[in-house]
């Protein structure tokens, strides 16, 4: 009886099991899967334009809108061409980031959780994969929130008792009808989730024509009724010397953090880049173009609601559009509907680019023998719907502690990685060892962790946690206050230098003397064992491997051969 069941179990494990190549270990199968491997040439589908349509129509979001705009509300109170200022340079800044991290993506064609192996080791990978992941699950739901919203005044634009709906729910964050617009919205994302990476950029392209248009569409109608730019550009700011000028730096530290995901994880997309120029200009450029575009509509439109209802300027543009309704004839509610039903596709694919395909990546790399991107992107969806992202947009100040909070832990994932990709190893990585479990890869470190890269990771941390505190309302002094107001580079400068230093004193195989790309000799490499002659080196910990160090000199490459990919 005990024999059945065993049978049984296994037999519904090996259903469940994804795709993977044959011939792999019960380790490596815990370390590789179909979603996992380097992108053959087959599926190499993103050409630059598609970078840009992405960016554009990751750009226009609502989330992106609300932290421009929240620039000239709340603690912050500086003028509208100040906030505009600290966007340009603050996306300008994170699209550097982005290409070096895009690069390592585009030119070995591997996603985020697989790069992390080369600095934090074969099994160390899988926190700050787990942590990427779990911070995905939660956008996913505030993003869903948002975009739930959006629901609601498509749904009020039709049926004005909607918005008087009663109300069921015990907690006053949050009401019946709210909750049930961002399940219809949760619930009619579910489909999205299905498509490929390497198809879902359709769904980037139709949003890049229709969510900018409608955001026009709102920037204009808001001047109107603002009577002109005039009364709106002549608002100055509230904040005098210090405070303005640390007003500029949380806004700047803001845009940043707004990107603090997709800087690290967004190799997951440009290894589907044909070349890995496709991925530099396109985004470089587009990056902060779109983004700085898209707030320079959201301050203007946040600006007027200060000129059109007097008081504080309105941050949320949906409870804007939300007032647009009150005493709206029958075209202005069709209006409203339009731009509601248009930043709700916007908040779809917003969702879907930054968090449901992130998440999923990174949960295919901590379970890839059952989990895929499609499967993980479920249960991303799932997380969101269980959270209670109504909290963290309760106003302005929650919304960006949180964002602040968010970088804090990912730019020390971003400067280990930069540091050790650019840096120490000038571009050098063994790919096929990337996906091994044995002892003799340089990626194994000891027992699998990299002591070097989770130092230097929570050194990061460390450098902010004090300012965190204060963040979230505790007395602590004002230097600490003063730099967590820089948190992202505080986080990145400290860990990458950390991570060099160590590496500096105490050296890790598998790098090179000089810049060397292999990536563009990959192009289906089987990672099972013994497939192309790969051989079982001893450990690479501090040892000199039975290969030979002339042969590793004379190809200018410490610790280990160079492998043909």
């Amino acid at each position: 009886m005990e024999k059945l069941k065993q049978s049984k179990v296994r037999y519904y494990a090996d259903k469940l099991a994804v795709e993977a190549e044959p011939g792999l270990t019960n380790a490596q199968l815990m370390l590789t899967n179909h979603d996992l491997k380097p992108v053959e040439p087959e599926r190499r589908q993103w050409g630059p334009w598609n970078f840009v349509g992405f960016w554009v129509a990751d750009s226009f979001n609502i989330n992106t809108w609300m932290i421009s705009s929240s620039m000239i509300s709340g603690d912050n109170g500086i003028s509208w061409w100040q906030s505009w200022l600290c966007v340009w340079i603050g996306y300008s800044i994170a699209g550097c980031f982005i290409c070096l991290t895009g690069r390592i993506g585009a030119q070995y064609h591997i996603s985020f959780p697989v790069i992390a192996r080369a600095s934090f080791g074969t099994w160390g990978s899988l926190w700050p994969v787990f942590n990427r992941a779990a911070m995905a699950c939660i956008w996913y739901g505030v993003q869903a929130w948002i975009g739930g919203q959006c629901v609601t005044l498509m749904l009020r634009a039709i049926w004005s008792d909607y918005q008087d709906l009663p109300n069921t729910f015990p907690s006053q964050s949050t009401n019946t009808r709210d909750y049930v617009s961002f399940f219809l919205f949760w619930f009619g994302s579910l489909p999205a989730i299905w498509f490929p990476v390497h198809k879902i950029r359709h769904l980037f392209t139709v949003k890049a024509y229709f969510a900018p248009a409608a955001g026009i569409t709102f920037f204009i109608w808001a001047i109107v009724r603002a009577h002109g730019l005039g009364p709106i550009v002549r608002q100055g700011s509230k904040a005098q010397g210090s405070v303005l000028a640390w007003g500029m730096v949380r806004g700047i530290m803001s845009s940043i953090a707004n990107f603090a995901t997709l800087i690290v994880n967004d190799p997951d997309f440009a290894r589907f880049a044909r070349k890995p120029k496709d991925a530099l200009w396109s985004q470089l450029i587009t990056i902060p173009v779109g983004f700085a575009v898209t707030s320079f509509i959201g301050i203007i439109v946040s600006s007027s609601s200060a000129v059109i209802y007097g008081g504080t300027p309105v941050w949320n543009p949906l409870e804007l559009l939300g007032r647009f309704l009150e005493g709206a004839n029958s075209g202005e509610r069709f209006g409203v509907f339009i731009i509601a039903a248009s930043f709700t596709l916007a908040q779809l694919g917003t969702n879907i680019a930054a968090n449901s395909i992130s998440a999923g990546t990174d949960m295919t790399a901590l379970l890839p023998r059952y989990l895929n991107i499609r499967r993980g992107g479920y249960i991303c969806a799932i997380v969101g719907l269980a959270m209670c992202p109504w909290n963290l947009l309760s106003s302005s100040n929650n919304f960006t502690t949180y964002l602040s909070a968010y970088s804090v832990f990912l730019s020390s994932i971003a400067g280990v990685m930069i540091c050790d990709y650019y840096i120490v190893r000038k571009g050098y990585f063994q790919v096929r060892d990337l996906y091994s479990a044995r002892k003799s890869s340089p990626y194994y470190y000891t027992f699998g962790f990299s002591w070097r890269g989770y130092t230097a990771y929570i050194c990061g941390i460390l450098i902010n946690i004090v300012g965190f505190v204060g963040a979230i309302g505790k007395p602590v002094p004002a230097g600490a206050t003063y730099l967590y107001n820089l948190n992202f580079f505080g986080g990145f400068i400290v860990a990458s230098g950390t991570y060099y230093l160590l590496c500096r004193f105490f050296p890790i195989p598998a790098t090179s003397d000089t810049w060397m790309e292999v990536g563009d000799e990959i192009r289906n490499p089987s990672v099972a064992y013994g497939a192309d002659e790969y051989l079982d080196r001893p450990s690479s910990e501090g040892t000199d491997n039975k290969y030979g160090v002339k042969a590793d000199e004379e190809a200018g490459v410490r610790g280990r051969n160079v492998d043909k990919i």
